[in-house]
């Protein structure tokens, strides 16, 4: 397969016409997925062995096709975002609004953020990228996650003869040389630490027991129920309750699913009643947790928990204080302005006067 090789400036644009009640591109950088890259405007990632490169107008969602592609492969690649976004099987909009109805402070904070889906992730990438989540941030997984494509993926394009975009690497290429390097000391040596070997172990365990699947077998999940699938999941080693949860949410089709952690915690106390304070979260209280705010929200309600989590990431809190900064320098700036002219004003007024009184006596 060729590499290929994009100039960003020289992008054809085409209107996807996605309403910004369906789909804001801060969806791509809450913690859901750690391989879209920022570049200048753009958000530039790889799925399916395609490279998608996006970018976010006030009114919609725009795609960038290099002049030479062809319409069979601007199809595909729209085909393969309708699956990703799930724009055909969700209406955002109808949840948002259901969702404000039962409760005022998802209206509130839905003001600030529209859009925000669910992915529908390859289950295979999302497994890996969430091992790696263990007592980690999202800067430092997408790193990881980066060097895990650069070392074993398959090299997609380069965008401006400068970055890289690779594939993210299958079962197969994981453990392709097993037999004469030990994977898990290359990604130790990459930096993963003990999640190597959670790796490694996870990989093994379903090319041995699911030989003939391999790492499609985590796409069956899909169609089992959400407690079944949750307990498949967490027979593979580095998969807890909240792993499986995120796996079953953002690839596996059970919008039920609520990652837990001492953050939602929180907000459920906070925010929603919740009562049982604990001293710590042990499997009780996630399940607790997890359960009530299922009755607020619905089938749907690992969709809504994912808006007010992203509500309370201090990363957009800060995007939203500098802007606000911003507003509040400037407008300070403009009103010190005003008060200088104004009192310049008033001195040349007064000035005048005075001369005037003078030439009076």
């Amino acid at each position: 397969m060729s590499i290929l090789k994009i100039n960003a400036t020289h992008l054809l644009w085409k209107d996807l016409c996605i309403s910004p009640h369906e789909l804001r591109l801060k969806t791509l950088h809450c913690g859901q997925s750690f391989r879209w890259r920022q570049y200048k405007d753009q958000w530039i990632s790889t799925l399916k062995g395609n490279l998608i490169i996006l970018k976010e107008t006030p009114s919609s969602i725009m795609i960038g096709y290099p002049s030479e592609e062809d319409e069979t492969s601007k199809k595909e690649k729209e085909s393969i975002l309708k699956d990703y976004f799930q724009l055909d099987k969700v209406s955002l909009k109808s949840c948002y609004d259901s969702w404000s109805k039962i409760d005022q402070n998802f209206a509130e904070k839905a003001v600030d953020f529209q859009g925000i889906r669910i992915l529908r992730q390859d289950p295979w990438e999302n497994l890996i990228s969430f091992i790696c989540s263990s007592n980690n941030n999202i800067t430092r997984i997408s790193q990881m996650i980066h060097k895990l494509c650069t070392q074993f993926g398959q090299k997609i394009a380069i965008v401006d003869d400068q970055e890289e975009f690779y594939d993210f690497p299958s079962l197969e290429a994981l453990l392709a040389d097993e037999e004469h390097r030990s994977t898990e000391k290359v990604l130790r040596d990459l930096g993963f630490g003990y999640r190597a070997k959670y790796i490694v172990n996870t990989a093994k365990f379903i090319k041995e027991n699911y030989p003939e699947q391999g790492q499609r077998w985590l796409n069956t999940l899909r169609e089992k129920p959400y407690l079944e699938a949750k307990e498949a999941l967490m027979q593979l080693q580095g998969v807890g309750p909240k792993v499986a949860d995120c796996i079953c949410l953002m690839s596996l089709d059970h919008p039920e699913a609520i990652p837990v952690d001492t953050h939602v915690w929180q907000i459920a106390l906070r925010d929603y009643g919740f009562k049982n304070k604990g001293k710590a979260l042990n499997h009780k209280l996630y399940l607790q947790v997890g359960d009530h705010l299922r009755a607020i929200f619905g089938d749907y309600s690992g969709w809504a928990h994912s808006v007010l989590f992203t509500a309370d990431l201090k990363s957009f809190k800060i995007v939203k204080k500098t802007v606000e900064t911003t507003i509040q320098e400037e407008e300070g700036t403009q009103h010190t302005q005003i008060t200088k002219k104004r009192k310049k004003i008033t001195v040349e007024t007064s000035t005048t006067t005075r001369v005037k009184k003078r030439a009076s006596f």
